[in-house]
């Protein structure tokens, strides 16, 4: 059997872009990949125009909520039983950040020392006027599955941990 990896996609807000990255990882990953999305200060709802574009593109993503990375450390509180969320792995192989501020954001010790990522995308709802961000949000969503489809071709099971950081920045800076 396989290894499956566990990836969990971080974003201040939550809202937004990790949302996306989480539903195209889970997507694409056809089960090799299970990602997961929190944010250090989560705004308490998920943007309705990240949903539609997954929507859009076919993509279903059950009980998207935004959440605190809180929740996955492992002394923190439960969350409410009116937002279950699926059952946090032991460890995370893999901390991928998408937001530009969050690459300087001290996140907390996670268990398993995954490997972290930064990934700096736009934030779609900063473009102005706000009637441009519906074509924002589809080129994040480009952008997001740009970077993913690749990271998906990585041998992760052969590459050691500083080997799969080095490829997976790679793949952002697209060196």
């Amino acid at each position: 059997m396989s290894k499956t990896f566990n990836i969990l996609l971080l974003c201040p807000n939550n809202s937004a872009r990790s949302i996306l990255g989480e539903a195209l990882f889970n997507h694409h990953g056809a089960g090799r990949i299970k990602a997961w999305s929190a944010g250090s200060n989560p705004s308490g709802s998920v943007n309705p125009l990240a949903l539609e574009t997954l929507q859009r593109h076919g993509i279903a993503i059950r009980d998207a909520r935004s959440k605190s990375w809180k929740e996955f450390v492992a002394d923190a509180v439960p969350p409410s039983p009116s937002f279950p969320t699926a059952p946090a792995p032991d460890h995370f192989d893999f901390i991928i950040t998408v937001c530009g501020s969050a690459a300087d954001v001290r996140g907390p010790v996670w268990p398993g020392h995954p490997t972290a990522v930064h990934w700096g995308i736009p934030d779609p709802t900063q473009v102005e006027p706000p009637e441009a961000w519906r074509e924002a949000f589809e080129e994040t969503y480009q952008s997001l599955e740009k970077r993913i489809l690749a990271f998906l071709t990585l041998p992760l099971e052969t590459l050691t941990p500083e080997k799969s950081a080095l490829a997976a920045r790679r793949i952002h800076t697209g060196a």
